[in-house]
């Protein structure tokens, strides 16, 4: 019999936001990016990713990604104002091609920083959303905003925002009978700290019946 490991506990009221940030970004592993493109109402692009996003559900297919508060200004930050602004956007793949710009973009620039220009990536045109997507990105999803639900507007909490998938892009040799080829799709994923995962190593479990 196996004896038990020695346990740590800790109560998040007691331990400072920053330490209890520490633990969940290490403890939930891997995580996926959805790297996230928006244009305010001046027409300027805003790209940046967020670690904290998953699927929702197929019908609608609906996604969800967390906009963190920052304490800077009012604290919201850019994408979460052009989301609330124009009601859509479109989340990206990030891929291993594209991790370094994708890392560019984490930089806290001001409102009027074009983050396209700032990587170096290319903006594709949506179409049937105003924000563009990101053309060296293997897969797309044009959304329109459903709902953003705020669990906190202080320094550490966040906001949910929750988009229904108007439309995918799947680069064509990626894809066959809907199903994703993962070799050749290469995501990333997101550890804590500065540490990113490649999602070459899997393997295989079959459901129960």
């Amino acid at each position: 019999m196996r004896t038990a490991s020695a346990m740590l506990s800790f109560d998040p009221k007691n331990e400072s936001p920053t330490d209890i940030y520490k633990l969940m970004v290490g403890a939930i592993v891997p995580r996926p990016i959805a790297f996230v493109s928006t244009v305010d109402e001046h027409g300027i692009y805003n790209l940046a990713p967020f670690s904290y996003f998953s699927a929702v559900c197929s019908t609608p297919a609906t996604v969800l990604f967390c906009a963190a508060v920052r304490t800077a200004a009012d604290g919201k930050k850019d994408t979460l104002r052009n989301v609330l602004a124009t009601r859509e956007f479109v989340i990206n793949i990030v891929s291993e091609e594209i991790a370094a710009q994708m890392n560019q973009t984490a930089a806290e620039v001001g409102p009027e920083v074009d983050e396209f220009e700032l990587s170096g990536l290319t903006p594709l045109p949506g179409s049937l959303v105003r924000a563009p997507r990101v053309a060296e990105s293997p897969v797309q999803m044009e959304c329109a905003l459903r709902e953003v639900v705020t669990i906190s507007d202080q320094p550490g909490g966040a906001s949910i925002v929750i988009g229904e998938v108007l439309r995918f892009h799947v680069r064509a040799d990626l894809v066959d009978d809907f199903r994703i080829d993962a070799d050749k799709l290469k995501a990333v994923g997101r550890m804590g700290g500065p540490t990113y995962c490649r999602t070459q190593d899997r393997f295989d479990l079959e459901r129960p019946t």
